[in-house]
């Protein structure tokens, strides 16, 4: 019988990967970068994580762990599984679309391929709104796209030395363009492990963990004579560095009765490029905390909920309250085919309405 070749990982991978994490953070904590580069890879993928406040760091199962932790691809049973999902943002203004496959090339390894994709479509270009007589003619108006990409390439594997424990990484790259004007590709990369031990799961994650690089070109010819008009400065081609942030997560599952299961989780997110409106902040770091509950009746009907997105809210009288972000979700699941909903918000601090979120799981 013919033998599978098994490659083990011992103490010196983990050694590696908490190196690669020291690195990144040592490197990029006190430069000065844009605070919210590349924020639409932050906003997440998937209605079960978004209906309990994005707390899938450890508890993340399913093909969406490609994004919220690649150690997370391992518990997927099905040997092929595909994912995919539609968000409207900002009262439909913007829409959010999401897909992703998975699949098992051995027993102790997973693979995952994602492309996400965040934009604002038909924005009118009124440069060429008048003739050159001076009439007004609508028929001169054009459309074009503020379009954010990202790709994702996923790798996860088991830690033969250490059961329960495995690893994942991301290879990412974005591609950024708005309509003819300007246009960046960025290149990064994510790392994360999570650890089942009986009830308990943990997981810890580091996103753009060596800084993602954004080289944009902007489109001079298309710019130059609004820029020169309006008075405003030409821009001209740069690098935008989206600086690592970490992620660390806990969950814990009850049996409640037969029928009725439980699960609590809570994610940290630390971020490093100084002081943000979060509950707590530090010159050095800036920590994000939510919390989700899941319960499930039989593995057939999910029922969750969630708090994030906790910030300080000025009014106009001067005094300060805490501002909660509160997320609902409900969830169906037959055979291999699971469908969820999340009734969720980008930003709960304005009359944005509440965006309503579906998405679907396939294995097969």
């Amino acid at each position: 019988m013919k033998r599978e070749k098994v490659i083990t990982f011992g103490k010196g991978a983990v050694g590696l990967l908490v190196g690669l994490l020291l690195f990144g953070f040592s490197s990029f904590a006190q430069l000065r970068t844009p605070k919210y580069s590349n924020e639409f890879m932050s906003l997440g993928v998937g209605a079960r994580a978004l209906g309990m406040g994005n707390t899938q760091v450890a508890s993340a199962e399913d093909v969406t762990a490609a994004y919220w932790n690649p150690a997370g691809l391992l518990r997927i049973k099905d040997p092929y599984q595909v994912g995919l999902m539609h968000a409207s943002y900002f009262a439909g203004m913007a829409n959010y679309d999401w897909l992703s496959f998975s699949f098992a090339p051995d027993t102790v390894s997973r693979v995952a391929v994602t492309a996400i994709r965040f934009a604002v479509d038909d924005i009118p270009d009124t440069r060429f709104l008048y003739d050159a007589d001076g009439r007004l003619n609508y028929d001169n108006i054009q459309f074009f796209s503020a379009a954010d990409y990202g790709f994702l390439v996923s790798y996860a594997r088991k830690l033969s030395s250490i059961p329960g424990l495995n690893l994942g990484a991301n290879i990412k790259i974005i591609h950024r363009s708005v309509g003819q004007f300007a246009s960046a590709w960025g290149f990064g990369l994510d790392a994360g492990l999570q650890y089942q031990k009986e009830a308990w799961q943990f997981g810890l994650m580091a996103r753009d963990v060596t800084g993602t690089f954004n080289s944009w070109s902007f489109n001079r010819e298309e710019l130059e004579d609004v820029f020169v008009l309006t008075g405003n400065a030409i821009p001209i081609n740069g690098v935008e560095l989206t600086v690592p942030r970490l992620i660390a997560g806990a969950a814990r599952s009850f049996i409640l009765s037969e029928d009725l299961d439980l699960l609590a989780s809570a994610d940290l997110v630390f971020t490093f490029d100084g002081n943000r409106n979060v509950l707590l902040s530090t010159g050095f770091t800036s920590v994000d905390p939510s919390l989700g509950l899941e319960l499930n009746f039989r593995k057939l009907l999910f029922l969750r909920g969630g708090i994030n997105n906790m910030q300080q809210v000025r009014g106009l009288n001067q005094s300060e309250s805490l501002s909660i972000q509160p997320n609902f979700g409900l969830g169906f699941s037959a055979n291999r085919f699971r469908m969820d909903y999340a009734l969720t918000d980008v930003g709960d601090m304005t009359d944005t309405p509440y965006s309503h979120i579906f998405s679907i799981m396939i294995g097969f």
